[in-house]
């Protein structure tokens, strides 16, 4: 047996195939896979149990309100969207920091661990180092950069650079998330850049053919991921290419805009808002894309995109992607390598990719297949496990032996 985790997060799936941060759940399925024992701390919710077994990993859910209907800081967009909704959620977030120290400290007591892995900076990252230092246990946070690119602020700040320096070893997501990282703590012990990785598809994605043009969006739906951009863009479309249709997977706060929006453009009967889909079913909307769109800019608020793991999926699945220069997107999508990339908030240069790619099927092809090998060789679900099995190991053979319980 490699070692015992205790994973503490703010964000994690409710039931089986709930779109809620799957790839947490994925990790620690395939650590536990790896010989780690994986035990996972999170919030609690309305209909949930507060002990149950998800997948293989037992999962301890806190209460941190009562009633339960009241819990509503985390989830549903998640905890930064919901604070910034409704800023009552303010006055629950220090029954969460307290109910979540307390539930991480009465399980180490119970079960000890080896390491604590916190998701996320704030809160998470720091309560664990709390917990961690008073029973002497290292703790490794991952940021996944809308934490570290948000929360602004002298006290938030001076609370992540606390916890950074704190915690046995950071792990960072793509280059712009380690960037802000640096700016924040830039003396850190061990910081290394993990991107999340997807599974491989199995087998090859049979591609659907049709005769319009389909361009896909997966994600939820906020402003930070841009979806209105698409939406401009299709119309713009319309003239050369007037049976583009676009199909939005994924649900958010911005779906009854957006739906609204398609209409004042003259477009609504060319979009399908498919809502939260089974991550299981997202391979048979990629297989029927022509074109994969990931138009994500910056919040007035600071948060961008740490990563893109949608954007690895659809390259994996072989379909060319049209991204915007947002945080870590510009790790996997390569201008005319990987992908092509557009300005955020540029709707007119989204447009002309699209119409390149599906002018030139040869370049599409090109940019696919690459993108493919690349994501193949770097974003997999395997070589994250990997490098976490590596980080947890040193983790360990550098902290000193417990004596006693």
């Amino acid at each position: 047996m490699a070692g015992r985790i205790w994973l503490a997060t703010s964000s994690f799936p409710r039931w089986p195939d709930d779109p809620t941060s799957p790839f947490v759940l994925q990790l620690a399925r395939d650590l536990a896979d790896r010989g780690w024992q994986v035990e996972v701390l999170a919030p609690h919710a309305a209909g949930l149990r507060c002990r149950e077994t998800l997948e293989g990993i037992p999962v301890t859910r806190f209460r941190y309100f009562w009633p339960a209907s009241q819990q509503t800081v985390c989830y549903r967009g998640g905890a930064l969207f919901n604070l910034r909704r409704e800023p009552a959620n303010w006055l629950k977030l220090p029954a969460l920091i307290v109910c979540q120290w307390f539930a991480l400290w009465r399980l180490m007591r119970s079960r000890p661990c080896d390491v604590i892995h916190a998701h996320w900076i704030l809160p998470q990252g720091f309560v664990a180092l709390i917990a961690g230092r008073m029973r002497g246990i290292p703790v490794v946070v991952t940021t996944h950069g809308s934490d570290v690119f948000a929360l602004r602020g002298r006290l938030l700040t001076w609370l992540k650079r606390v916890t950074l320096r704190g915690a046995a070893a950071v792990a960072v997501n793509s280059s712009a998330t380690e960037a802000a990282v640096r700016a924040i703590a830039p003396d850190l012990r061990d910081l290394r850049r993990i991107p999340m990785g997807v599974a491989k598809p199995d087998g090859a994605v049979a591609r659907v053919q049709s005769d319009r043009p389909v361009l896909l969006f997966v994600g939820r739906l906020v402003a930070q991921k841009g979806v209105a951009d698409l939406l401009e863009a299709l119309a713009i479309l319309s003239g050369d290419w007037p049976t583009a249709c676009a199909m939005i997977v994924g649900d958010g706060p911005e779906r009854v805009d957006l739906e609204r929006r398609a209409k004042g453009l003259k477009i609504g009967d060319r979009v399908r808002f498919e809502g939260s889909v089974d991550p299981a079913r997202v391979a048979g909307y990629l297989a029927a894309a022509d074109v994969f769109i990931a138009p994500s800019k910056a919040t007035s608020e600071g948060a961008a995109e740490g990563q893109g793991l949608a954007i690895i999926e659809a390259m994996l699945a072989g379909v060319p992607v049209v991204a915007s220069r947002s945080g870590g997107v510009v790790d996997a999508v390569r201008h005319e390598e990987t992908g092509l990339l557009v300005d955020e908030g540029a709707p007119a240069q989204i447009a002309a990719a699209v119409a390149r790619l599906l002018q030139d099927r040869g370049l599409a092809e090109r940019l696919s297949t690459q993108a493919q090998a690349m994501a193949t060789e770097t974003y997999t679900t395997d070589r994250t496990a990997d490098a976490y099995t590596r980080l947890f190991t040193d983790v360990l053979a550098r902290t000193p032996k417990r004596s006693g319980p």
